[in-house]
């Protein structure tokens, strides 16, 4: 007793199972870039961003890229773009975890975990080439006052001081402020080029 095959109705349920089958693409996709952004997270709460910046940034653009291509409906390359943002994500983390421990470990140019230091609220020595400040003027803070003894500037554009001398004759005169005298004569020539009234 032997039981024939009908091949008719085999053909309609390989036809139908053929066509659900492209319909897996986004289910496939939803699960790759769901643990890739699962393992972006864990690789953030590791300071990945800090300590395994490559693979960090390589997780990240994946990431990104996966849901970008995701957006044309290309499933096979989006799950694609999925699975390598968490095999670096992973990495990322691993590394992040590893150069925590062991500062040799870190990328170049990453400061070493020191606190910064605190401000000082001690005063600070003045300057010796600083100007005193004027009679009558209070110093700003930081300042320094004047010694004892030492005469206090002359105000600019004033009387000289009680008791004090007219300059001596050799003395230049001080320079008076106003605008510069014009100066007169022909421009000069622009890069070689001959004075327009000499042109033919």
């Amino acid at each position: 007793m032997h039981r024939p095959v009908c091949r008719g109705r085999a053909l309609p349920l390989v036809a139908v199972l053929g066509l659900a089958a492209p319909g897996c693409g986004p289910v496939r996709y939803v699960g790759d870039v769901g643990r890739a952004a699962a393992a972006l997270e864990d690789a953030r709460a590791a300071q990945a961003e800090k300590y395994a910046p490559y693979w960090w940034t390589r997780a990240t653009e994946y990431l990104h890229k996966a849901r970008e291509v995701a957006a044309y409906a290309d499933y096979q390359g989006a799950s694609r773009f999925g699975q390598i943002a968490a095999d670096a994500a992973t990495r990322a983390a691993a590394d992040a975890r590893i150069a925590a421990r062991d500062p040799s470990k870190r990328p170049p140019g990453l400061l070493p975990d020191v606190a910064p230091a605190r401000p000082s609220e001690a005063p600070v020595a003045p300057s010796r080439d600083l100007p005193a400040p004027a009679k009558g003027q209070v110093p700003a803070r930081g300042d320094p006052a004047p010694a004892k003894g030492d005469p206090a500037p002359a105000k600019s554009g004033s009387a000289p001081a009680k008791g004090g001398s007219a300059p001596a004759k050799g003395d230049p005169a001080p320079a008076k402020s106003g605008p510069a005298p014009a100066k007169s004569g022909p421009a000069p020539a622009k890069s070689g080029l001959a004075p327009a009234k000499d042109r033919p």
